[in-house]
């Protein structure tokens, strides 16, 4: 009961949809009926577990949530009301990525984003600020826009913000250089650079929850360990978003 707010930001059709499925249905299918559908189920369970819950599998999990029919009900009506309450229309990926279940400018907690990209552990075991996925030649970026240095050492104390609602200034991680393999990616483009970003590190039902700025490409660097990048958003960023973003940077 405790994750319950954890669900308090679904804000898309495709969340909506498959995890009120999820959690009113009878009983539980063995196995998903497609590489969407299952993604979809690892984001519903990692945002209840994100230490795994002491499962030994996805559908050990599935079944001890099928048993608790009342939680189940309190997580579907507040999925119910966040959905309500939305305010961005949300964009499907294309391409390679078309199943996975991200969509643009919807917001997302971290454990949702790594349980559709695949991510190979329980998802609290991840500290970094980006996460290149192999699987689908992805790097995820978390962006956080207001940095305390409460909670941030200063060599990750990066600078990032919006320059335009079509432009982002971005900095790696201190130790990336740009003769290294991941610095090499972010320059010739040869991943996906996914961007995910939120003002604060809290809001007022606890961690903050990321909104997914979409696909972005390399438009030019400066600098070195950490590389300065400047990004062109393949879809402008939402005018609220980038007004306090706008306000938050200066």
């Amino acid at each position: 009961l405790k994750r319950v707010r954890a669900f308090a930001h679904v804000d898309d059709p495709l969340r909506h949809e498959h995890y009120r499925e999820l959690l009113t249905r009878d009983s539980q299918r063995a196995t998903a009926t497609s590489a969407l559908e299952a993604r979809l189920a690892k984001m519903l369970r990692n945002s209840l577990w994100p230490d795994g819950g002491g499962f030994t599998s996805d559908a050990e999990a599935a079944a001890a949530l099928q048993q608790e029919a009342a939680v189940r009900a309190e997580i579907a009506a507040v999925v119910d009301i966040s959905f309500e309450a939305a305010r961005h229309v949300s964009l499907g990926l294309e391409g390679p990525l078309a199943d996975v279940p991200l969509r643009v400018h919807a917001h997302y907690q971290r454990e949702e984003i790594l349980g559709a990209l695949d991510f190979p552990r329980n998802p609290n075991s991840f500290r970094e600020g980006v996460w290149y996925s192999s699987e689908h030649n992805v790097d995820a970026c978390f962006i956080t826009l207001k940095k305390s240095e409460a909670d941030y050492s200063p060599t990750t104390m990066y600078r990032d913000y919006p320059i335009s609602p079509t432009l982002f200034h971005w900095e790696s991680q201190s130790t990336t250089s740009v003769e290294s393999p991941t610095g090499q990616r972010y320059l010739s483009g040869s991943s996906t650079v996914l961007l995910f970003a939120r003002h604060e590190q809290t809001d007022e039902f606890g961690t903050a929850p990321y909104l997914f700025l979409g696909p972005a490409s390399y438009v030019s660097h400066s600098g070195d360990q950490p590389i300065a990048i400047t990004w062109r958003m393949r879809h402008a960023l939402p005018g609220d978003f980038f007004s306090i973003a706008s306000a938050v940077a200066q």
